[in-house]
């Protein structure tokens, strides 16, 4: 889905029209619908603007058709004033449960997202780890996997070094986290840092070698994906656990 649809001033002010636009086709036959079934129309107006919005806009949509409910439906019309106490709870309820709703919606819609995600991230893990138990050679394992690591990571480059730790460049450390020296690196906020980074493969407990990684500037991969990319690291670790390696840098 493109971003304008999902942020920015967009889904806001669908948010706010749409339940309008609704009491507008629903105002005709206002004598012959019941305030409550004007009201679960509404809902999932607010629903549609939450699935395909965002929380704020799924927010700001319960809260119109709160409004516009009382303004065209509820007594005296045409202003925002309820005389009946009825009403009054309707309209309570459409508000607290389209603000309820609409944050379920959204939520569900990211649970998907990260579902999606997960199977992709898990699907490349697969792939490397039978690459590795396979009879191919330890050079080919670590070209499948340095490009995986360019799509992961958004990089521009990735090379590896056999056995080598020269200098102290920036490290993706096991948990997932940027080390900048001694300082975590704050990959959300700042993007990965210019350096070329550093992330180590391991066999048995023991350094066999580093991927060295150029980063895009701004780009931010998400934790899942830096994790997944320790793991493909770590299964090329093993693929070199039983092959002589030279002890210097290529």
């Amino acid at each position: 889905m493109p971003r304008y649809l999902v942020r920015g001033p967009v889904p806001v002010i669908v948010g706010i029209a749409a339940p309008l636009a609704v009491c507008a086709v629903l105002l005709p036959w206002r004598a012959h619908l019941s305030n409550t079934d004007v009201a679960l129309v509404l809902v999932v107006a607010v629903v549609a603007v939450a699935v395909l919005g965002s929380r704020i806009a799924g927010a700001l949509s319960a809260l119109s058709a709160a409004l516009w409910f009382d303004f065209f439906f509820t007594v005296p019309y045409q202003r925002f004033t309820i005389s009946k106490s009825s009403d009054v709870t309707t309209a309570v309820l459409l508000l607290a449960v389209g603000l309820v709703v609409s944050q379920l919606a959204v939520h569900a819609r990211r649970m998907r997202v990260i579902a999606v995600t997960d199977a992709g991230y898990l699907a490349q893990i697969h792939d490397t780890a039978q690459l590795a138990q396979s009879s191919a050679s330890p050079d080919a394992v670590i070209a499948h996997v340095s490009e995986q690591l360019i799509r992961l990571l958004q990089a521009r480059s990735c090379r590896f070094e056999y056995g080598s730790l020269l200098g102290h460049p920036p490290r993706l450390d096991q948990d997932g986290s940027i080390l900048l020296g001694r300082r975590v690196w704050d990959v959300d906020r700042a993007g990965l840092p210019d350096e070329e980074l550093e992330l180590r493969a391991f066999a048995s407990g023991r350094f066999v070698g580093r991927f060295m990684i150029r980063p895009t500037p701004g780009a931010t991969p998400s934790l899942q994906a830096r994790l997944t990319a320790v793991t493909l690291a770590d299964h090329a670790g093993s693929a070199l656990d039983s092959a002589e390696r030279p002890n210097t840098a290529r």
